[in-house]
């Protein structure tokens, strides 16, 4: 994470016109334009009135589509208890387009996204400005909402928008590891679970009932909404947008004015399904399993209440709320400068959970992650190749975390076999690809040698590419398989307000979903024609999550992998539009 020249002067390549974006510019456009999104602090509606609305300033090639922070308070119930006041606000980003109308009740389409597990609303940037732009094309303006669940609000963003502003990742690094003061503010730390206590009742019915507050508070006339809002999301989104459709919100299981189906005129999975029941696990739990479920329902509620079960999804390393935020901060690097010699392991200090999760990432096999050595800070790395090698679909173990957006370059690649070999198939493990993804690992094996680059998705296949081979002889790559720009990455982890990651995700949420069928959790999802009253499209990711079971009907975008559906280009290695975006796009305005 080398500081770079002055931001007003310094002079950048961005992608090619392959990939969508400009031609050489300066970065004093770009510094400019994050510059505003900090100006931009007075919002357009007061606060006082319940509801802001702030322009977000953006690098984004599609400049043509305007995206805003809107924020409406919706408070919590009483019971809840004491949390920060903040919680008391729901957030979302707004996408339009330019040349559409101002007031979202004069959009043509509305698209209602909710996030999936350990994301936030930043995630679904390029999908929503690909969409955007892609209707506009035909003359017709839609609206893309990226909803941040109620959680969000615990996360703490000053640091990595300073560092935006500022055109230096130092001082993200200074904020959250240093304690040093930005805009005044210091960084409180990392909320532990007694902090986060009201966490405990955020489930699956507030959740679901936070998205139809704020469609109706957003959109009050409710024929409005049946006929132009689409409710949808991303891999756990498509599960809350199931229970969505058959919740009753008005108590009265009688009346279907206020169900979940009515407030929308269709559905949308991106790399997910609108069903119940968590993924993989076939729908709903079966009615005869209710006394057993009951029983655990009763278990994780105590546990919940006492404390003994933690409040927020977290592991040791990878996925807590220390190392959600490290990803925020490897973007800003890479956003900023991209080519620099990056400094996350170095600057960085060192700690827990982020030496641990390096050495889950970056070790080749087995004895070198037993040793501890060589470790990630014994490589010189770019600021683009660190975060490729955090979440590239060739370097990153967890599928639902993995991207395709290029592949490493500028020295020594070998197979990467931890923490799994590369031939599961062989050895009879092919199952474990829906938990680590379809493509072999790599990993660069020069310990203090050379500077580790980043070969962009458009670049890979290209003359220049030496093409690095698996030990079974086969490339670990192709261009078919490379979708995601590296610079659309950086910048959905790194510009935006609401953040890419959800840092403190509910444990109710998911063991509510994994329990619906006991009484008290799902007792008002009770319009079961819900799912199946309005026309659904799913968008599947080829080698994503539900790469095994295509139905019918699906759009499935080869060499996809789980987050590509939410970050791919524009225009693909063979020159065609995105499909994800384009049929979403045809769907919303069909």
């Amino acid at each position: 994470m080398g500081r770079p020249a002055h931001p007003l002067v310094r002079l950048v390549r961005v992608p090619s016109r392959r990939s969508g974006a400009l031609p050489l510019v300066t970065v004093s456009v770009l510094a400019a334009s994050a510059l505003a999104a900090g100006a931009a602090a007075v919002p357009v509606s007061a606060r006082e009135t319940g509801r802001t609305e702030t322009p977000v300033a953006s690098g984004s090639p599609v400049t043509e589509v305007r995206e805003s922070v809107v924020r409406v308070k919706i408070p919590l119930p009483a019971s809840a208890g004491p949390r920060p006041e903040a919680c008391d606000w729901l957030s979302y980003l707004r996408y339009r387009h330019e040349d559409g109308p101002a007031a979202s009740a004069d959009a043509d389409r509305i698209l209602v996204a909710q996030p999936g597990i350990f994301e936030g609303a930043g995630a679904f940037d390029g999908v929503a400005r690909n969409t955007v732009a892609a209707a506009a094309a035909k003359g017709r303006y839609i609206e893309f909402w990226a909803l941040d669940r109620r959680s969000n609000c615990l996360e703490d963003r000053t640091g990595v928008l300073a560092g935006l502003r500022a055109g230096d990742v130092r001082l993200a690094v200074d904020y959250y590891y240093r304690r040093k003061e930005v805009d005044g503010r210091r960084f409180a730390g990392y909320r532990t679970n007694d902090q986060v206590e009201w966490l405990q009742h955020v489930g699956l019915e507030q959740t679901v009932r936070d998205q139809y507050d704020l469609m109706v508070r957003e959109l009050p006339d409710r024929r409005a909404r049946k006929e132009k809002m689409l409710c949808g999301g991303h891999s756990l989104g498509g599960v809350l947008t199931a229970y969505f459709a058959e919740w009753d919100f008005d108590g009265n299981h009688a009346t279907t004015a206020d169900a979940g189906h009515n407030q929308c005129s269709g559905y949308f999975a991106l790399d997910s399904r609108i069903r119940k029941g968590l993924p993989g696990m076939g729908g709903e739990l079966p009615a005869e399993w209710v006394p057993l479920v009951e029983l655990g329902a009763g278990a994780v509620r105590a546990g919940l209440e006492s404390g003994v079960v933690p409040r927020a999804l977290s592991a040791p390393a990878v996925v807590n709320t220390e190392t959600m935020n490290l990803l925020s901060i490897a973007g800003l690097a890479a956003n900023l400068d991209p080519d620099g010699e990056s400094e996350l392991a170095t600057y960085v200090p060192s700690g827990f959970n982020q030496d641990w999760t390096y050495r889950l990432l970056f070790s080749k096999d087995y004895p070198t992650f037993f040793k501890g050595s060589p470790t990630v800070k014994d490589f010189r790395f770019t600021n683009a190749a660190a975060l490729g090698g955090l979440l590239d679909d060739n370097s990153q173990p967890l599928a639902f975390m993995q991207a395709s957006v290029g592949f490493w370059d500028g020295g020594k690649i070998v197979d990467k076999e931890f923490p799994a070999p590369n031939n599961l198939e062989e050895i009879g493990l092919g199952g474990l690809a829906q938990l680590l993804g379809t493509e072999k690992k790599a990993i660069p094996d020069e310990p203090g040698g050379p500077l580790f680059t980043w070969r962009n998705y458009d670049r890979v296949g290209a003359p220049d590419d030496p093409v690095h081979r698996s030990k079974d002889g086969t490339p670990f790559t192709s261009a078919g398989k490379e979708v995601t720009d590296i610079a659309q990455l950086a910048r959905s982890l790194s510009e935006h307000p609401l953040d890419f990651t959800e840092h403190y995700f509910p444990t109710k949420l998911i063991t509510d979903i994994a329990l619906s069928g006991a009484p008290g959790i799902a007792d008002d999802a009770v319009h079961e024609g819900g799912i199946t009253a309005n026309p659904t499209l799913n968008l599947l990711a080829g080698d994503g999550l539900g790469f095994g079971d295509p139905q019918p009907g699906d759009v499935v975008a080869p060499g996809y992998q789980h987050i590509d559906v939410l970050t791919a280009s524009a225009v693909q290695n063979d020159g065609r539009p995105e499909p994800v975006s384009t049929n979403l796009a045809a769907f919303a305005t069909g």
